[in-house]
């Protein structure tokens, strides 16, 4: 196994982090299907990214204060000491200070369904739906259930997944991704992408196969995309405001959200199949 620097820049601001993993270029295909995939009928589909309304006030605090119960309840479960009326998703670093019990937490928030939430998740289908021009579903047949992320990251951590392409993974080639900013999101702390890459050919791209990369003494599901056939990552943070979605190609490079405030970030990542004609 080679140790590799993973060298990118995001809104033209380096960043650099080790990766232990067998690096390789792709072959000379294209996995990003031009014609009738779940971007193809926005303005947005060669960029591969854009940020949507989502949300009335009312629902993001509705949807937020679901997050919140989500984090609280982990915590519990994890027996970490906290304080249920005071507790702050921007200051969820300062209740859980072991990087064991961050371990325990995320455990059961990269992990939910539906019913998890209080809050209505049929909704996105149908808004996201509509401003795509497709019908979608939140039920991954592959997986057999519905699949939600909460992703918590902390203040200059390696709580990041390396820069990666879902559609890497089979479950996830033919739907549409979903980041939403919960708390803490700013232009130092969003998730970043990289415009345009889900039209690169594979053999463009050096990368791990799926499980083969290690951050930090994390093994992820997802390969690490090192570089491409142009040089290191190129890559932007587009920033939704509360009440926005980002929605993009599963295929689009996305990733290395690293933090750099002084406040937790916290996010939704879902999922949702286009439903086959």
């Amino acid at each position: 196994m080679a140790v590799e620097t993973c060298s990118l820049q995001i809104d033209n601001e380096p960043f650099n982090f080790e990766v232990t993993g067998e690096f390789s270029w792709g072959e000379p295909e294209k996995l990003y299907k031009e014609d009738d995939n779940v971007i193809s009928k926005v303005d947005w589909t060669s960029l591969g990214y854009g940020v949507v309304d989502a949300f009335t006030e009312k629902e993001f605090d509705a949807l937020k204060a679901s997050v919140r119960s989500n984090i609280l309840r982990a915590i519990q479960e994890n027996k970490i000491e906290v304080d249920p009326q005071e507790f702050r998703l921007e200051d969820y670093h300062k209740i859980v200070t072991k990087n064991d019990d961050h371990l325990g937490v995320i455990d059961i928030t990269r992990n939910l369904t539906n019913e998890d939430f209080d809050f209505d998740i049929e909704l996105l289908v149908e808004r996201f739906g509509n401003i795509l021009g497709y019908k979608l579903t939140s039920w991954v047949e592959e997986l057999q259930k519905t699949h939600i992320q909460i992703r918590i990251n902390r203040p200059s951590s390696l709580d990041i997944n390396p820069p990666h392409k879902d559609g890497y993974l089979s479950y996830w080639e033919d739907i549409v991704n979903v980041w939403i900013p919960i708390a803490g999101c700013t232009s130092e702390t969003s998730l970043p992408v990289a415009p345009g890459s889900h039209l690169l050919s594979e053999d463009e791209i050096y990368r791990t196969e799926s499980k083969g990369a290690t951050i930090n003494g994390n093994t992820y599901y997802v390969p690490c995309i090192l570089k491409t056939k142009s040089g290191n990552l190129n890559m932007v943070r587009p920033n939704p405001a509360e009440g926005e979605a980002l929605l993009f190609s599963p295929f689009l490079i996305h990733g290395a959200a690293v933090n750099r405030s002084e406040h937790t970030r916290v996010s939704m990542e879902l999922r949702f199949p286009k439903l086959k004609s």
